[in-house]
């Protein structure tokens, strides 16, 4: 019975390689280096494998010294039976620092030579190409230390890795070098963006242009690349071959891969121009231009916008050619051979497009709104309850969110009758811990959020002046209109920047354009939320977070119905409203506006004192709201209709000497005029 000892067993290469070694020998018996942490996925895969009686774990941690490995009351390790520890823990990521990179390549090492040695065990080592550094020319298999540069931490702990077995008197090793590993080359499977998966998004860009366009390539020179069942059915073979002790392998491609055609193989695959081929002299220019001042710090601007690391781009390339000459000859008969990158191109694309690609989330086959999640704020009546319908009758699930319970499942239950997939929530945005359970809960049952609509708000209509002892109407305004908007918008960003998407949908006011008297608490709520929600989609443009703010005009509810002036003026229904909200939900402008609105701001950027005047004007005409003027019987001041209308619907009421001019329009203007979306003349 043959026992291994594994280090980096549960990773991407090595749990193919720990199963492969399983499926050769029914007898073999495989001891896993894994943290305390690890065991249980040790356990579901070995279940997975078929061998739960040969799979154990070895608790311990690579960079721990002496592995981390428990030891007995006189301080001997407790170490099991193996007859060859496979080494293939370590630090693969271009992007770590140097200290971690250190500790797991170079100490770890160091701490499993010690184990070897001690157990009498042979040593495969999974080592690098990177070790040639930056060697021109043929990079034999037996070649080590030519004096190469090695330009990150990644290549030189490689190298002092694989330097130490090699100077270990005492051990028996045989030494693995991998190129850049890929994923399978029959079902693309990867487990995550590395090597050449950073370029994949480029060329995913590049895939909006006509196939043909005619695109001159770069040379960037060549590359080397194999997929990841090869290097496994190599190693396994090679592992379990008798002899060769001290000799090294190249798990390499055979001959050099140019960087054209690395491209056009995944143009293909994406349906992006493939390209006229490499330009002549580019290669060099490039390098050249690098030696400028302040070009390598543009080049590495434009590649991290592009969203490949400024440490992984210079080391795709290699200007080594590896030779792979004897380990050929050993899996000769085999049937193991590097297929050509061409023949399995598009399995990558596929995979990387259906698992890896960060941007993932956004694409969306059809209608844009089918099949996603959309989270609606003061969804029981108005404009939140038809924005539910619209969204649910279009295929998308809807979160909807109030703070009555039975409002809110009354309104569920209407949804789900009427138009489709709807859930109700309980939530007070005013309250910090209850958006914080809503949240959860959201994402608990539902994974993510695709789409919120701020709906929820409270408009308070009385004059500065009669405000000077009710500082609480500003707090309780500010209170829903901003910070219950912000407070969700906090909550729900990191698990969409995690998705790297989402898009906010803030129903504002045209008032925010207009400034129209009695409304400063409402008004300056709104502005407030619109330029927290501006500044906020700069900062998580990156990320795909966008966000829009909708103007809304005045809008027919039962609440606006006792004011006799708003009968006379064409307002949108709750139903046109909510279609506002989808176009912003469709399309994710930044913003909504009316023509109303649009034309105060220009009028207010070219004659302010104009509007001033005009607004001032409507300010005397119209008296403050019955609330703010006498209090009701029973009823406490600022909780009547006229003062407390939802967002977006009365400030309008001071439009009025703008608005019934406009109204004497002859007939055929009025229609023309009221066909032209969003123009509530």
């Amino acid at each position: 019975m043959v026992s291994y000892i594994v280090t980096g067993g549960t990773g991407f290469l090595g749990r193919r390689v720990v199963a492969s070694l399983l499926e050769r020998d029914p007898q073999a018996v495989v001891h896993a280096l894994v943290r305390e942490a690890s065991v249980a996925k040790l356990r579901e895969m070995a279940e997975s494998w078929g061998a739960p009686d040969r799979v154990f774990p070895l608790v311990g941690d690579l960079t721990a010294p002496g592995l981390g490995l428990p030891v007995d009351a006189d301080g001997n390790r407790e170490l099991p039976r193996a007859d060859h520890v496979v080494h293939l823990g370590a630090i693969y990521d271009m992007t770590a620092d140097e200290d971690a990179t250190y500790a797991a390549n170079v100490a770890g090492t160091r701490a499993v030579i010690e184990l070897t040695t001690e157990l009498g065990a042979v040593l495969h080592h999974v080592s690098s190409v990177a070790v040639a550094g930056d060697h021109k020319g043929k990079f034999f298999e037996d070649d080590f230390d030519l004096g190469q540069n090695l330009n990150s931490p990644y290549h030189r702990t490689k190298f002092e890795a694989e330097k130490l077995v090699r100077e270990s008197r005492e051990l028996r090793w045989r030494v693995y070098r991998p190129a850049i590993v890929v994923g399978d080359s029959r079902t693309g499977e990867m487990d995550k963006i590395d090597g050449p998966y950073y370029f994949f998004a480029a060329i995913d860009g590049l895939a909006a242009l006509p196939s043909e366009l005619p695109v001159p390539i770069p040379d960037l020179g060549s590359t080397n690349i194999v997929p990841v069942d090869y290097v496994c059915a190599a190693m396994v073979e090679l592992i379990t071959k008798p002899g060769l002790i001290g000799r090294t392998f190249h798990l390499t491609n055979p001959e050099p891969q140019p960087f054209g055609d690395i491209y056009a193989a995944l143009a293909r695959a994406a349906g992006a121009p493939t390209g006229i081929g490499t330009v002549p002299g580019s290669h060099g220019a490039l390098h050249a231009l690098g030696a400028i001042p302040g070009v390598p710090v543009l080049r590495d601007l434009v590649l991290e916008r592009l969203g490949i690391p400024a440490e992984v781009a210079p080391h795709t390339a290699f200007e080594s050619v590896f030779s792979s000459d004897f380990t050929r000859a050993q899996l000769r008969g085999t049937g193991i051979e590097v297929p050509a990158f061409a023949d399995y191109a598009d399995k990558l694309w596929s995979y990387w497009r259906a698992n890896l690609d960060p941007d993932r989330a956004r694409r969306h086959d059809g209608d844009p709104l089918t099949g996603r999640i959309v989270l609606v704020t003061g969804a029981s009546s108005g404009i939140g309850l038809a924005t539910a319908h619209a969204v649910a009758a279009r295929g998308a699930t809807v979160l909807m969110v109030a703070r009555t319970p039975e409002d809110i499942e009354a309104a569920a239950a209407q949804v789900r009758d009427r138009s489709g997939a709807a859930q109700a929530y309980v939530c007070d945005i005013t309250d910090e811990k209850s958006v914080e359970l809503l949240v959860k809960q959201v994402l608990a049952d539902h994974g993510h959020v695709d789409y919120a609509v701020n709906n929820a708000g409270r408009s308070i209509r009385r004059s500065v002046l009669n405000s000077t002892d009710r500082m609480h109407d500003f707090e309780r305004t500010m209170a829903v209109n901003y910070f219950g908007a912000v407070r969700l918008i906090l909550a729900l960003l990191p698990s969409m920047r995690e998705r790297r998407f989402g898009h906010f949908v803030n129903i504002s006011s045209i008032a925010v354009q207009t400034k129209v008297p009695r409304f400063a608490a409402y008004v300056a709520s709104k502005s407030a939320l619109d330029n927290f929600s501006e500044i906020a989609a700069v900062e998580n443009a990156d990320a795909g977070i966008t966000f829009t703010s909708v103007r809304m005009p005045l809008v027919r509810t039962a609440m606006i119905a006792p004011t006799d002036l708003y009968r006379s003026i064409p307002v949108h229904s709750p139903e046109q409203a909510a279609d506002l909200v989808v176009r912003a939900l469709e399309h994710r402008p930044s913003r909504i506006d009316t023509p109303i609105g649009t034309f105060a701001q220009l009028v207010d950027t070219v004659m302010p004192s104009v509007k001033r005047a005009i607004l001032h004007q409507g300010f005397r005409m119209f008296g403050e709201s019955k609330a703010a003027a006498a209090p009701v019987a029973g009823l406490t001041t600022g909780d009547s209709n006229a003062e407390t209308e939802p967002a977006g619907r009365s400030p309008l009421l001071a439009l009025a000497p703008i608005v019934q001019p406009l109204m004497g329009l002859s007939g055929g203007a009025a229609r023309f005029t009221n066909a032209v979306p969003g123009l509530h003349w």
